[in-house]
């Protein structure tokens, strides 16, 4: 009669490996997803390597169990579950929605009607980067240098838009209006793909997290950005008012102005 498999001494391979490589029966319940009943019949029927020290405790390799769980196919792309930049465009065309307060107080929100046609294209056109850039990080591996790359190029558009609120005259919290203005549409069509029947629960959090995590970065940016662009501007303006000073003390010297 042939040996149980769970009275079988470990082969040569086994007792090579380190000893936290082997963990007990409640451990390789839960790394399998199994019950300690069907873990103990497959131990039995020999499916699954397993060894009993003296003491009667039933002991599995970490690996060997590991190499049994089925791989889970990447989360689908944000393109297959129906989100694209030009999707995302379409809710931007809808007359801008300010948050309420207290998100902000309240400022003069026509500038942006006011603006040019040019620079109208270039606030959408940031925007548009923002968002194609936003779709390739959340699809990237996580922690993957494509990510950081995708997520650099973001972070530097936000900057860039805070710069611009600064040159065009706005204010801090004008600047920030615009950004959650332009947060939430993103949000929302991400809350919308969350829901979709080809994410599970796990994936729709790490999702959402992610957007959240991204965003909150990006907003960070605009805000130094606009900081940036405030402190160029006062700089190159005391520049100017320091030359203007200097011409005139000249002048002074000698002997003022010329008489028309």
């Amino acid at each position: 009669m042939a040996t149980p498999a769970s009275r079988r001494v470990p082969d040569l391979h086994a007792r090579v490996q380190p000893a936290t490589d082997w963990i007990g029966l409640g451990d390789a319940t839960v790394l399998l997803g199994v019950s300690p009943a069907t873990l103990r019949r497959w131990s039995d029927d020999g499916r699954v390597p397993v060894f009993t020290t003296p003491g009667g405790h039933r002991r599995y390799s970490r690996r060997a169990l590991t190499a049994l769980v089925p791989r889970r196919a990447p989360r689908p792309t944000l393109g297959r579950l129906g989100a694209s930049a030009d999707r995302i465009a379409r809710a931007y065309r809808r007359p801008l929605r300010w948050p309420e307060p207290p998100v902000a107080p309240a400022v003069d929100r026509a500038w942006l009607d006011r603006l040019p046609v040019e620079e109208l294209d270039a606030f959408r056109a940031r925007g548009r980067t923002l968002v194609e850039e936003l779709l390739l990080y959340l699809d990237a591996e996580p922690g993957s240098p494509a990510a950081a790359g995708h997520l650099d190029l973001a972070v530097a558009a936000a900057a860039h838009h805070g710069r611009e609120m600064a040159r065009l005259g706005c204010s801090t919290v004008a600047a920030v209006e615009t950004f959650l203005a332009f947060r939430a549409p993103f949000v929302s069509e991400m809350m919308r793909l969350a829901r979709r029947p080809g994410l599970d629960a796990a994936e729709a959090t790490r999702l959402l997290s992610a957007v959240e995590a991204a965003l909150d970065r990006l907003l960070v940016a605009a805000i130094e950005g606009h900081a940036e662009g405030k402190a160029g501007a006062a700089d190159g303006l005391s520049g100017r008012a320091h030359g203007a000073g200097s011409e005139g003390s000249g002048s002074g010297r000698s002997g003022g102005p010329a008489s028309p």
